[in-house]
């Protein structure tokens, strides 16, 4: 049974998830208090805190600390951020290569890219060749996650059976996005994924996906791969054109 939340709790869950992804500390009361203007008490702050603890949509780690959102409280927001419309379109139609006359220099630069832009690890894979190309383990490995070596190893592990399981993914050209225990592979539940089927111009089908922490930019990221896809059927219809063109 799905649980309501009233436009407040929704509002106040918002600011704290992106309050977490910026600081990867949990969210307190006072910090909502002396930041947002919610045009209520600290004391009913507190209660719709309480509330949304209650709900199973935040977690307190520690009596006395603050709260951090819970896969359920990440699938609210992200399932809220796929109703909207991609932002970054011109951006990614301004650095997006035209030119395929070399697929593989077109995915490395398009994957770079994503990589660069959200700090997380960036997965391409081209079904034809079954080639995956890797960007982003240098900005990644900044997160403070990643000081735990235990939640290195498993998200190396992890990576490793993505790869090899990448085609039990859903085959389809919306972003699906996977939150912790979401995943449909083991040992997933400290992680997200946000992946998309693309085709390049010249017809050929891959995935690329975005991994990382459970703490990540979903608002960014899933415009960023929207935009890509976008971009992508942009240059796939100019291609048909000029093949057109130069077959008559």
């Amino acid at each position: 049974m799905d649980i309501k939340l009233t436009e407040r709790q929704e509002k106040i869950l918002d600011v704290i998830i992106r309050e977490y992804v910026n600081s990867a500390q949990p969210i307190s009361s006072q910090l909502l208090e002396k930041k947002y203007d919610f045009n209520i008490s600290p004391a009913t702050i507190r209660i719709e805190m309480q509330k949304l603890t209650d709900k199973g949509f935040l977690l307190q780690p520690h009596t006395s600390a603050g709260r951090i959102p819970t896969d359920k409280g990440y699938r609210l927001f992200v399932n809220n951020l796929l109703e909207k419309k991609s932002k970054n379109t011109d951006e990614i139609g301004d650095w997006l290569e035209k030119d395929i006359k070399d697929n593989f220099k077109f995915i490395q630069s398009f994957t770079r890219h994503i990589a660069e832009e959200t700090r997380a690890l960036t997965l391409s894979y081209l079904e034809k060749e079954d080639l995956f190309w890797t960007e982003g383990w240098e900005e990644v490995l900044k997160e403070p996650e990643f000081e735990e070596r235990d939640f290195l190893l498993n998200f190396t592990n992890f990576l490793k059976t993505f790869e090899n399981h990448i085609d039990e993914l859903e085959d389809n050209s919306n972003i699906n996005v996977y939150i912790g225990k979401e995943n449909p592979l083991p040992k997933a539940k400290d992680f997200s994924v946000i992946s998309s089927r693309y085709r390049l111009p010249n017809g050929e089908e891959g995935v690329i996906s975005i991994l990382g922490p459970k703490r990540m930019e979903y608002d960014k990221n899933i415009s960023l791969i929207t935009s890509l896809a976008e971009a992508l059927a942009e240059a796939r219809e100019e291609y048909l054109l000029f093949e057109h063109k130069i077959i008559r």
